[in-house]
């Protein structure tokens, strides 16, 4: 289950709030909120790092995305690290799409464009 809410953030110095956890969620995959954005509960005066909420973002860092996408993208290894087990198959028997794949979805990685597989950004 989603972390008891409400969520408040400091943003630029100020406290923004109340937050539910399912805009918070929202507010991070569409970039509106940071993985080092600063997150405290309604109960709590500590504020957290936005990543240390549990189901906010990934447990998929996204530098170890980013090597192995580079280093071993043409196999697949990135998407399988991702939870996309389906196009990490595909992206394996393609070879990466005889490379094109692989270099696409490096740039994605770069750009943080691809999330994990159930959505999530990468931290």
């Amino acid at each position: 289950g989603a972390p008891a809410g409400p969520f408040y953030i400091n943003y630029l110095g100020q406290e923004q709030g109340p937050i539910e956890f399912g805009q918070l969620a929202q507010m991070a995959v569409s970039g509106q909120i940071k993985s080092d954005t600063a997150v405290r509960t309604a109960e709590s005066q500590n504020y957290v790092l936005a990543k240390d909420v549990p189901g906010l973002f990934s447990d998929k860092e996204w530098l170890t995305t980013v090597l192995l996408s580079w280093l071993t993208g043409t196999f697949g290894v990135d998407r399988f690290y991702l939870g996309y087990t389906g196009l990490g198959v595909a992206k394996l028997l393609t070879c990466g799409g005889l490379g094109i794949w692989a270099i696409i979805d490096l740039v994605l990685v770069l750009l943080r464009k691809i999330p994990d597989a159930q959505g999530r950004p990468l931290r």
